[in-house]
């Protein structure tokens, strides 16, 4: 059997089992163990025993990059917890066809200089693909395009889900 990694976006909230199969109106199992009540984006409920739970899912507001970079690539924007500027998150922007006619006068100048080398500057390809790439909306209201992290960046768990 080959393995998998989940990666979904969920809401719980702590809850032991006879609360959980009073709440949900069926028997689950026996025991009294602590866990989690969970509501999945389809709106089925169910109930997860707390190791199990905590082992599969992390609060939004302590995810690490690569859950950030998870989060991003279902459409959230990310924001680190130690940011100092109000406002401040980063985002993904899917990869795109950008078709020659949309460039500005220098982009296109710029396209036809780096062909130049190849000598002929009308070699320029008519349509470009812009690459997959994360931006970052600052502080200021201004976009960084083409954000990197930093080092300490990528291995911090304060990362979370801006609403």
């Amino acid at each position: 059997m080959e393995k998998y990694i989940g990666v979904k976006l969920i809401e719980a909230e702590p809850m032991n089992l006879v609360d959980a199969e009073e709440y949900l109106h069926r028997k689950i199992k026996e025991g009294h163990e602590d866990g989690y009540l969970v509501r999945y984006p389809d709106g089925y409920e169910s109930w997860s025993p707390k190791n199990v739970f905590e082992e599969a899912y992390r609060r939004l507001d302590n995810l690490t990059f690569g859950l950030a970079i998870e989060a991003m690539k279902k459409g959230f924007m990310v924001a680190r917890k130690g940011w100092n500027g109000k406002g401040m998150f980063i985002y993904l922007v899917s990869s795109k066809l950008v078709k020659h006619e949309d460039f500005k006068a220098e982009a296109v100048k710029a396209i036809k200089l780096a062909y130049k080398g190849e000598g002929n500057v009308d070699n320029a390809p008519s349509d470009r693909i812009v690459n997959a790439h994360i931006d970052m909306k600052t502080a200021d209201g201004h976009i960084t395009v083409g954000w990197n992290p930093s080092q300490p960046g990528m291995m911090a768990e304060d990362w979370e889900i801006v609403e």
